[in-house]
């Protein structure tokens, strides 16, 4: 239980990688971690809130407002709360908003409210990874401090080959563990 006591935000986007997700949320859960997930719109389109939260034990955060009963979800308190922020998958679209700044839903705003390293695991395909705007924007997350889980090589969901593919959740904990400095149990 590398991650024992550790506190990680989940982010979830609109991406065919988002059942790999749910994966990475189990890893995280089995190594000792609290794991709060916070879905964008777009994210639930692609996997249930209910998956993630029977996974999490946590009710999934994806508005700012409660359904009518005047609760809302905090993003500065989460932000606080947080050992690390995890954003996988990561769409062009959510780089491109994190990397200008553009708060429009709670992820977002969670991003520009964080205390804690930020990791981001792109997912697109080849020719959206490599268009300049994505790369700019990926150059600009870097130099923000956020640490890039760059993307791997292989069969893409449009049937293409190339770099694009979210990495694998395996390889994204061992990123995490590493970022956190947490030593393996002997």
């Amino acid at each position: 239980m590398r991650l024992k006591g550790k506190n990680i935000i989940l982010g979830i986007t609109g991406s065919i990688a988002a059942y790999k997700a749910a994966m990475l949320l189990r890893l995280f859960i089995k190594e000792g971690a609290e794991v709060q997930v916070v879905i964008t719109p777009a994210g639930k389109e692609f996997i249930t809130p209910v998956t993630l939260s029977a996974l999490s034990n946590k009710p999934v955060i994806s508005e700012f407002f409660g359904a009518n009963d005047g609760t809302w979800n905090s993003h500065v308190d989460l932000g606080l709360w947080a050992d690390v922020m995890v954003i996988a998958p990561a769409t062009a679209s959510t780089m491109g908003k994190m990397a200008n700044g553009i708060a429009d839903n709670m992820l977002i705003t969670t991003y520009l409210s964080a205390k804690c390293p930020v990791m981001v695991a792109p997912a697109m395909d080849l020719d959206m990874f490599a268009h300049p705007s994505t790369q700019r924007n990926i150059s600009i997350l870097k130099e923000y401090g956020n640490i890039i889980v760059e993307p791997g090589e292989g069969e893409l969901a449009s049937g293409l080959t190339g770099k694009g593919r979210m990495e694998e959740p395996e390889k994204i904990l061992e990123a995490v563990i590493q970022q956190l400095g947490v030593k393996k149990n002997c």
